[in-house]
């Protein structure tokens, strides 16, 4: 199940997180992973993406992914936790690759330095009129039903998890957060990861 994914957002929303959930899930099946992250403006609110390759082994065991940079035009998938960034990532997809986006905009540093603004709606028609397979994500109701606007990366995951452009099951994905989170935020985050699909998203 070779994929090609890039998760992008800005500094604090959990793209790093989802990154490795997803990588975890990978190498719980045997299947080789690589990533590459550029986070360095994290902490100020600056834009953050990952590079996450998934590989196939084969009957020799030998396996297919010898670089964790997605080459332009070649993501299966653009994970977005910010619509602009979707926009900023949109070359790296695939004529019949999926984006998966939240609607809720972060304004971005340069944009607050110099007093500027800027209309997601903008980013978010032209991701409509350019992509086939889009799929955006109501994050303020999302978040006000699960009850925390700190799983907005779950939220992100199920709605790509229930459209199918992971390629991992429910229960693999459950398991890499048993694995990867604390138990005192399992339930919160299995109850994000389940509500695209529970809203027959």
């Amino acid at each position: 199940m070779s994929k090609n994914i890039i998760l992008c957002g800005v500094g604090g929303q959990g793209t790093v997180l989802a990154s490795r959930l997803i990588s975890a899930a990978a190498m719980a099946k045997g299947l080789p992973v690589m990533s590459a992250e550029t986070i360095g403006m994290a902490q100020r609110g600056g834009s953050v993406f990952s590079h996450l390759r998934i590989g196939d082994v084969h009957e020799d065991g030998s396996k297919d992914i010898f670089s964790p940079m997605i080459a332009l035009g070649e993501a299966d998938l653009i994970l977005a936790f910010e619509p602009a960034e979707a926009v900023r990532m949109l070359l790296y997809l695939k004529d019949s690759g999926r984006i998966v986006v939240s609607n809720r905009p972060i304004q971005p540093v340069t944009a607050t330095l110099s007093g500027s603004s800027y209309d997601p709606q903008i980013m978010l028609d032209y991701l409509k009129a350019h992509v086939p397979y889009l799929t955006i994500v109501d994050i303020e109701s999302a978040t006000r039903e699960v009850g925390s606007s700190k799983v907005v990366n779950l939220i992100l995951l199920g709605a790509a998890l229930a459209e199918g452009a992971l390629g991992f099951t429910r229960d693999e994905m459950r398991q890499a957060i048993i694995d990867k989170i604390p138990a005192k935020f399992h339930e919160l985050n299995f109850k994000a990861l389940d509500y695209y699909q529970n809203i027959g998203g």
